[in-house]
Order: structure tokens, then sequence, then C-alpha cells
């Protein structure tokens, strides 16, 4: 299930033409388990859907050899709207959009897939419930389930514990850590540092330029998580947009 490497080379990406990722360069490595931390404003979710191919670079390449089909995105919470009329067991099935293709028929297999992964993340007889009417902590399990159908080699995650029960959080780890355990690439921004210490092996600090990339215990030291912070409070959000490397 390993995909291949993700690089970043010399990687700017800019809103308006202000960059909000500066000359950022690394690897993902094959099946790797990343966190992606650092202040507000640090450019960690636009890095995540330039990794997907959803924003285009202002400079610099994202090179892999994946297709979009191998990508598992779930956005932040902010971004879904819960009160479109869907069930949970039909938004788990959206998953299957990759063996069934857009406008496919939905096999009796996928729906025993999506049941079994509902059971997986503990919301056995939520089938028939309507999404607007679970708590946060709820919704993210069925967002969860859908990943889970959709069997992807890369999983990235935006701030997928925020604002959830804390049952619900050592319930959703353990399905991360279970993806990594089947050589998955799995991404995930956090803004929890005792989580990206205690589960993540590798991080990427990020302050809009690299603060620093590799073993999570050498990563997040005090002197990097000081530049980090003191990098934010420089931040001008009128300064010129700056030029590619060459």
């Amino acid at each position: 299930m390993s995909a291949p490497a993700i690089r970043l080379d010399n990687l700017t990406i800019s809103y308006d033409r202000h960059p909000a990722v500066h000359h950022l360069s690394g690897t993902f490595q094959p099946g790797s388990l990343t966190a992606i931390a650092g202040p507000n404003g640090a450019g960690k979710s636009t890095l995540l859907k330039a990794v997907m191919g959803e924003l285009r670079p202002a400079g610099g390449r994202v090179e892999h050899r994946l297709q979009r089909t191998d990508f598992g995105y779930l956005p932040q919470a902010a971004e879904i709207n819960k009160r479109f009329p869907i069930s949970v067991l039909d938004t788990v099935l959206l998953g299957s959009w990759r063996s069934a293709g857009a406008f496919g028929r939905v096999a009796k297999q996928d729906t025993a897939l999506a049941r079994a992964a509902l059971v997986t993340v503990g919301l056995e007889g939520f089938e028939k419930r309507h999404i607007g009417s679970l708590s946060a902590g709820q919704f993210q399990r069925v967002l969860f389930a859908r990943l889970l159908l959709q069997d992807a080699r890369v999983i990235l995650l935006d701030e997928p514990f925020t604002a959830i029960d804390a049952r619900t959080t050592r319930d959703l780890l353990d399905i991360v850590v279970r993806w990594h355990g089947d050589g998955r690439t799995v991404i995930a921004v956090l803004h929890d540092f005792g989580q990206v210490k205690a589960h993540f092996p590798e991080t990427l600090l990020l302050a809009r330029r690299l603060i620093g990339w590799g073993p999570t215990r050498e990563v997040m030291s005090s002197a990097n998580l000081l530049r980090a912070r003191a990098m934010a409070e420089r931040w001008d959000e009128d300064a010129e947009a700056c030029e590619p490397a060459a």
C-alpha cells in the first residue's frame, strides 16, 4: 500500500500574490506519519491543498507519481456543510466514488463495506441518521469512516481532532496509527503539540517558511517553537510578494 515519495522543491504558494508558504523543500517519505505544526496562519492547510493539487504553486514544484484518486482528504470542519440533507450511510458511501465513478451505481459490496466502516468508528446503528443531527465528534467519526471506504494510499487530515471529545480523539488516533501500520502515507495538520509529540514520529514545523522537518523529538524543540512564534509575530500581511528563488 506504500505510496511514492512526495517531494517539495522550493515550493511557494500564494494568495493574491502574497505568499502563504515560502520556498519550502523536503520530502514526505513513503509510508510516513507526519504532523504539520506551526502558528495560526503559518500556511499549514494551504500546504495540504497544494500537495493534493488543489492549489497551483506560485513557484517551485510538488513532485510525486500519484493520481488524484490516490489521495484521501479530510478538510477542516468549518468547510463542511452539515445541513445538506444526507444520511450517515450515504455520506460514508461517498468514499466509494473511486470504484463506482461519479455517477456510478453503488454495489452491494460497497454498502457492506460502508456499514463495516461505521462499526469500526463506533457508529453502528447510525446509518439512517441525518448528518445534521450528529455531534461534532460523531460527525468526525462519519468522515473517518468515509476515508476508510475510500482506501486511499495517501491520507491528508486538516485539524482532524479540533473541537471533539477526548474519547473520539483516542478512537480516531487509533485509526491513524492503523493507516500508518498499513504502509499508507499520513499527513495531518495539528495544533495540539501534545498530540504531535505523542503520536507522530515525523513533524514539519512551519511558519510560512520551514522551521524544521524530521524526527518529532528534534523538530519540536523549545528553540524551534520559539523561533516559529517569533516569525509569526513579525508577519506583515501587506508585504510585497516575494520572487521564487532560482
